[in-house]
C-alpha cells in the first residue's frame, strides 16, 4: 500500500522545466461533463431537498427525480451549447449510463466527446467489494457502447482508496482526475507503472459551487472568469490548465445555463487558448515530458 505522498514527490510548479504548447498557444481549458446513474434503491448521491424529518428514507423519489431531470432535459442544453461553441468536452460517465440512458450516451458519442471512466454507477469507491472487477466492467461496457476503451478515469465524488491507482493502472488507465493538487499534469507511481494526473477542479465545479456552497449561478460565472483571467496572465510564462466540471441536473437548469454560456463566450474571445479533452492533454504531456 502506498500513501499519496509516497506516490508523488513534492514539486513546486516554479521549479519545473517549462512545458510548451504548439503554435504559440498559451493555455488549455479542459471541459468535463459528468453523467451518472443514481439507483433508486440506494441513497442519492446528492440532495437538493432534505428529508422533512432529517432522516433519509428510501426510496428518495424527490432527489432521484431532480437528477433524472438532468438526463431527460438538462443534458440536451449542454449538448447544444458545446456544439454551438465548437467544443468537444470530456465525458465523465458511469458505465451504466450506456445501459440505462443509451440515448444520451449515443448523442455524446456522436458529438465526438471523449468518454472517461467514472465507475459503473454512482457511489463511493470505498464501498465497492471488488474494485478491479468493477473497473473492468466499467471499461468493458463503455468500450462496447462506443468502440473505444477509455484511457482516463475519475472516481465518483473523486473517491479513491489507497490501492485504487494500482488497480486503474493494471486495467490500462493512463490518466486520472482525482488528484486536484496542481495546474499541470504530473506523474504518480503505481505498482503497475506510472499514472498521469490531470488538473480536474473541485473549485470550478457546479456541485461544490451551487449545491454544497449554495452560491447563485452569477457567482459561478464570476469565479470562472476570475480564474481564467489570472491563469491566462500567468500562462505568459508557462502554460496553465483550467478545468471546468459540470452536471446536467445542475448547470442544465434553465435558470443557470446562460451563466455557463457566458463563461465560454468570454474565453472563446482568446484565440491562443486550446480547448482539449483529457486524452489530448495526456498525449501532449507525454510528448513534452519525453523531450
Amino acid at each position: 500500500m502506498f500513501l499519496p505522498r509516497e506516490r508523488a514527490d513534492y514539486s513546486a510548479i516554479i521549479d519545473r522545466p517549462r512545458l510548451n504548447l504548439p503554435d504559440g498557444k498559451r493555455m488549455i481549458v479542459w471541459s468535463i461533463v459528468n453523467l451518472e446513474v443514481w439507483d433508486i434503491a440506494r441513497r442519492m448521491a446528492r440532495q437538493v431537498l432534505p428529508a422533512p424529518t432529517g432522516e433519509v428514507l428510501l426510496p428518495d423519489v424527490p432527489n432521484w427525480s431532480w437528477h433524472e431531470y438532468g438526463m431527460r432535459v438538462g443534458v440536451w442544453r449542454l449538448v447544444e451549447m458545446y456544439r454551438r461553441f465548437g467544443i468537444k468536452p470530456t465525458l465523465s460517465i458511469n458505465a451504466r449510463v450506456c445501459v440505462d440512458y443509451a440515448r444520451v450516451a449515443q448523442a455524446c458519442r456522436d458529438e465526438g466527446w471523449e468518454f472517461m471512466g467514472h465507475s459503473y454507477e454512482q457511489g463511493p469507491i470505498h464501498l465497492e467489494p471488488d474494485q478491479p472487477a468493477m473497473i473492468k466492467r466499467s471499461l468493458d461496457v463503455i468500450e462496447s457502447s462506443t468502440g473505444k476503451r477509455p484511457v482516463g478515469w475519475l472516481g465518483p465524488g473523486l473517491t479513491q482508496t489507497y490501492d485504487t491507482p494500482d488497480y486503474l493502472a493494471a486495467a490500462g488507465i493512463r490518466y486520472i482526475g482525482d488528484w486536484v493538487y496542481d495546474e499541470e499534469p504530473t506523474r504518480i507511481r503505481t505498482r503497475n507503472g506510472p499514472l498521469v494526473t490531470l488538473p480536474y477542479s473541485m473549485e470550478l465545479n457546479d456541485i461544490t459551487m451551487m449545491v454544497v456552497q449554495h452560491h447563485e449561478a452569477k457567482y459561478w460565472t464570476q469565479k470562472c472568469l476570475d480564474s481564467f483571467e489570472r491563469l491566462y496572465e500567468e500562462s505568459a510564462d508557462r502554460p496553465r490548465i483550467m478545468a471546468i466540471a459540470v452536471h446536467p441536473y445542475i448547470s442544465g437548469q434553465p435558470f443557470r445555463i446562460k451563466y455557463h454560456e457566458a463563461v465560454y463566450e468570454h474565453i472563446l474571445r482568446h484565440d491562443d487558448v486550446l480547448h482539449w479533452n483529457g486524452e489530448q492533454i495526456l498525449n501532449w504531456y507525454d510528448k513534452e515530458a519525453a523531450s
